[in-house]
């Protein structure tokens, strides 16, 4: 994996498209793009890219515009996907050839949401556990047989390789990776700014949707719910959760294995 020279700010480069959600980009240009003197270190340099280079859309009716293309985009040190237009769709093949040139140079390349799509269609995910937003998870399974799905962390390390789940959970991975590029102190700081935990308990597991049954007419006890209990918030629980609610946040290994599904505390281990 590449690594920044003392003296030279670490390259991360991102990937915007045509009609895309905005909210995992936001985080990403939040986390890399902001700059952050406070600190007194040299912070990343982030240059958003895209395959386009016209205006482009985004959900929420406004546009967007890019001064970098894939040159740009497969040239950094770390490389981020934070989604696909289409998960049923084609991943553009000069994509697919830019996130090739990137791993082979170095590069450390990241997914967010469905952007693991795209670095499965690269062929760099083959053999290895990965995460996905849990409502893709069965479908790139199904469409890449060749790697493992973990549906149930918020992200998992392979070093070279990382893959997060969906929507917030690409904070948690953003994260994660000033934790190990800059340590916990510098990433407990941005997490401050941030006004977010610098890690969080739990995996995507407890925001699944779980089936709360009714009360009978007559009953006027508590009703058990996913997330809230009468007039007291509660932690949100699915089947088969913790007592806790709490499932593994990370995966980083094979050898390390998870404990249980019913351990209260992340499992950080190295994936293959």
């Amino acid at each position: 994996m590449l690594l920044a020279s003392p003296g030279r700010r670490h390259t991360v480069s991102v990937l915007a498209f045509d009609g895309m959600a905005p909210f995992e980009l936001g985080a990403v240009v939040e986390v890399f793009g902001l700059p952050r003197p406070e600190l007194e270190i040299p912070w990343y340099d982030l240059r958003v890219c895209s395959v386009e280079r016209e205006p482009m859309r985004a959900v929420g009716g406004f546009m967007m515009t890019t001064q970098n293309g894939l040159d740009i985009f497969a040239g950094a040190d770390t490389v981020m996907v934070v989604a696909v237009p289409d998960v049923g769709g084609e991943v553009p093949p000069e994509l697919v050839a830019a996130l090739r040139e990137a791993h082979d140079r170095g590069a450390r390349v990241v997914s967010i949401c469905s952007g693991a799509f795209a670095l499965a269609a690269a062929g760099l995910l083959d053999g290895r556990e990965v995460a996905t937003h849990w409502q893709y998870a069965e479908l790139l399974q199904r469409r890449h047989p060749e790697i493992r799905v973990n549906p149930d962390v918020l992200y998992v390390d392979g070093d070279d390789i990382l893959t997060g789940a969906g929507s917030a959970a690409g904070l948690d991975l953003c994260l994660h990776l000033v934790r190990k590029d800059h340590g916990a102190r510098i990433a407990n700081s941005v997490a401050r700014r941030l006004v977010v935990p610098p890690h969080r308990d739990g995996g995507q597991a407890q925001f699944v949707e779980a089936v709360v049954s009714e009360p009978a007419a007559d009953d006027s006890r508590p009703v058990p719910s996913s997330g809230t209990s009468t007039g007291r918030p509660g932690p949100a629980r699915c089947a088969g959760s913790s007592p806790n609610g709490s499932w593994p946040a990370c995966h980083r290994s094979n050898t390390a294995r998870c404990r249980s599904k019913r351990s209260a505390r992340p499992l950080a281990s190295t994936a293959r």
